[in-house]
């Protein structure tokens, strides 16, 4: 079964770079989304609790530097600065805005790795959890439990296994057949049944979902990008 070190967010104009870091992090047991510039950026770290952020300076619209000033309030957590090679201004003035470090273009995503885990771990947020934050709702596994504005639902170890691996693959279709493999049980209905029971745990509305959604004739997604 598989479980998350940390939740990172990816800040990059570059939707290669996007990407490849999301695809690559992901491998190495972190949960990850991207935004494409700052915009987008304010949006997500607005509804979900991230534990860093890769941020790329020089992006169209406001810059990472800008960014990181307008949002201080808001980015309580380290931040790994992308830079452009011979930007050593930038770099010192986004260390003194408030970032960790910073990684020069072009890189190693195998350093960056590295760089992530030593600031994680400095910070002791490397622990291995299965606590996710977005909205007014906090998912933690290892207490099995979900609050939503407030109040707690206890879930059991099948809700518990669909859940984990919708985490990991935000945004991912799982039909029902996908399921019903994850919690060995092959009647649609009863898969069916589990879902409708966890989306009353999880969204404010159940009837109109924001996050647990129905794909119509594909299956069901998880949704905190």
């Amino acid at each position: 079964m598989e479980s998350f070190k940390s939740h990172i967010l990816v800040v990059d104009d570059d939707e290669g770079i996007r990407s490849l870091l999301k695809q690559f992090l992901n491998e190495n047991g972190y949960l990850v989304n991207t935004a494409s510039n700052a915009l987008e950026a304010k949006e997500k770290i607005s509804i979900i609790k991230f534990d860093l952020l890769v941020l790329d300076i020089m992006m169209p619209g406001k810059s990472g530097l800008e960014f990181i000033s307008e949002n201080k309030n808001n980015l309580n957590v380290p931040i790994i600065l992308l830079t452009a090679k011979g930007e050593a201004s930038e770099r010192v003035e986004g260390l003194e805005t408030g970032a960790d470090d910073y990684l020069p273009k072009p890189f190693e995503p195998k350093e960056l790795l590295l760089r992530i885990n030593n600031i994680l771990k400095k910070t002791k947020k490397v622990n291995l959890k299965h606590v996710l934050e977005f909205g007014s709702i906090k998912i933690d596994l290892n207490k099995l439990m979900i609050t939503n504005q407030n109040s707690n639902f206890k879930i059991n170890n099948t809700e518990k296994i669909i859940l984990e691996k919708m985490i990991n693959n935000p945004g991912k279709v799982f039909s029902r057949i996908d399921i019903g493999n994850l919690i060995k049980i092959d009647k649609e209905r009863s898969i069916d049944v589990i879902i409708t029971r966890l989306r009353k745990k999880i969204e404010i509305d159940p009837k109109n979902p924001k996050y647990l959604q129905t794909i119509r004739g594909s299956g069901y997604v998880l949704w905190i990008e």
